[in-house]
């Protein structure tokens, strides 16, 4: 078996295994490759060579003892810059966070490097991972690998393009918006927002905090779902957490299109404005499906209530967790940052139940609707990649967008469903820029979306073609 850093991660993590290359050697592929592109894509930040050489040491020598931490012993990992790694610079994307070192890793980075990960940085985001554009004052921009004019997508922009040009094996991130979707379809990989209590979170300010979710990007759908066996799971910390064990997910992934039960929408039921490429894209992928067997309708659930529910719950959190910092600093955050937080102090109590009640009328349309489809598909992003000058994008097919958020319902609509949604490479605009797919599943419906989303992505290998930079 022959390694390379575009090998999907299992192979990596077997060949490490059975000592056909060391974990030291792994890392020193992956650190060349960064010092052959990093410099021009800026997904890779407080990279630190030599801690994550003795980290790939003493995987080695367990290894030769027949010791084994995990099923990613070995392999080379760069956290979110959003997520604390104990020793390790975590800036949150913000200069008022530039020289923070935490004390102890977020519970989704204590599984991974339990689990044999090594360390070697982080990867970029926007500041305190707000917007879908990776972009900060304290590391800069991270640029498309397949076009360095066009943005990563983010907030785990940095994530995606590091995955995309084979700097790390695999990723994780987090999601609000659209965070790890918006950047897997920007970036051509595999991103998941899990259903919600799937990849628990630990510490929180907000333990029942019901609008962020961490989870797994790859390369493919199965090394995806390696890396959820690793971070999914229950943990007494985090009283939201399902309580199927994260090996669940850790068998190789299989599956069939036939008899799998599609609804399809490019914008369900002109709830956004779309992209005419992303649309059309995105509209091809509907006669891939029932010549694979699929059973695939034209519907959608009525989710017009997710607007002002994601307004609200997104402002009303943002106010929660940096209004005492934004009235401290008001010139340490970028602008639309700070309008949001400043929207927050204007809502209610009546608002915020109003939110919730919507939410819950939400989940309901949502099983309702999975009573008679296995599947949703619709975009991820309602555009594909956008200048890296622009922090968003104004308009779509020439037509003005009131908003930062306006391009992101595709996405935001979906998370307050609670469901899972997994973003898959679909194909490239003219210009050969990256689209995904988004499929939506019940909640708690990992398994089934993973085998449906791996069975796609076998019939068009979109996902195979890399960036040449």
């Amino acid at each position: 078996m022959t390694i390379d850093v575009h090998s999907p991660a299992r192979e990596m993590a077997a060949a490490v295994a059975d000592r056909t290359i060391s974990a030291r050697e792994l890392l020193d592929l992956h650190l060349d490759r960064i010092d052959e592109v990093n410099d021009r894509v800026n997904a890779i930040v407080s990279l630190d060579p030599e801690r994550a050489r003795v980290e790939a040491a003493e995987r080695d020598e367990e290894t030769a003892r027949g010791v084994s931490r995990g099923p990613l012993h070995g392999l080379p990992f760069a956290f979110k810059d959003t997520h604390a790694v104990a020793g390790w610079r975590t800036t949150y994307g913000s200069p008022l966070m530039a020289e923070n070192v935490p004390s102890r890793d977020e519970l989704v980075v204590e599984r991974i490097r339990g689990a044999g990960a090594v360390t070697i940085g982080k990867t970029n985001v926007p500041e305190w991972a707000a917007g879908s554009h990776t972009f900060n004052t304290v590391f800069g921009t991270t640029r498309n690998p397949y076009d360095l004019t066009r943005s990563a997508g983010g907030s785990s922009g940095g994530a995606g393009a590091a995955l995309a040009c084979g700097m790390v094996p695999l990723a994780e991130g987090s999601d609000m918006g659209g965070s790890l979707r918006n950047p897997a379809s920007f970036d051509n990989v595999v991103g998941l927002r899990p259903s919600l209590g799937r990849v628990p979170e630990w510490p929180a300010a907000n333990g029942w905090e019901t609008t962020s979710v961490g989870g797994p990007m790859a390369r493919s759908v199965d090394d995806l779902s390696l890396l959820l066996s690793v971070v999914a799971g229950p943990d007494p910390r985090a009283p939201l957490a399902l309580g199927d064990p994260g090996a669940t997910f850790a068998a190789p992934v299989s599956g069939s299109l036939a008899g799998v039960r599609v609804a399809f929408s490019t914008d369900l039921g002109g709830a956004f404005e779309v992209d005419e490429q992303v649309a059309r894209i995105v509209g091809d992928q509907r006669a891939v499906m029932a010549e694979a067997g699929a059973v695939v309708v034209d519907a959608h659930p009525d989710l017009s209530l997710a607007e002002d529910t994601f307004r609200t719950l997104r402002a009303w959190r943002f106010q929660a967790m940096f209004g005492a910092r934004l009235a401290r600093h008001p010139d340490a955050f970028k602008a639309s940052l700070a309008d949001n937080i400043r929207a927050g102090e204007h809502l209610t109590g009546a608002d915020v139940a109003r939110a919730y009640e919507q939410r819950t009328s939400l989940g309901h349309t949502m099983r309702r609707f999975f009573a008679d489809h296995d599947v949703l598909a619709l975009p991820v992003s309602q555009v594909p990649p956008f200048s890296a000058d622009e922090e968003y994008p104004s308009r779509i097919n020439g037509r003005e967008q009131a908003t930062y958020l306006d391009w992101m319902r595709s996405a935001y609509f979906i998370t307050v469903t609670g469901c899972p949604a997994i973003s898959v490479p679909a194909g490239f605009t003219a210009e050969g820029w990256p689209v995904g797919i988004q499929l939506v599943a019940r909640h708690g419906g990992e398994a089934a979306l993973l085998s449906v989303a791996h069975a796609f992505e076998q019939l068009t290998a979109h996902g195979r073609v890399r960036p040449t930079l």
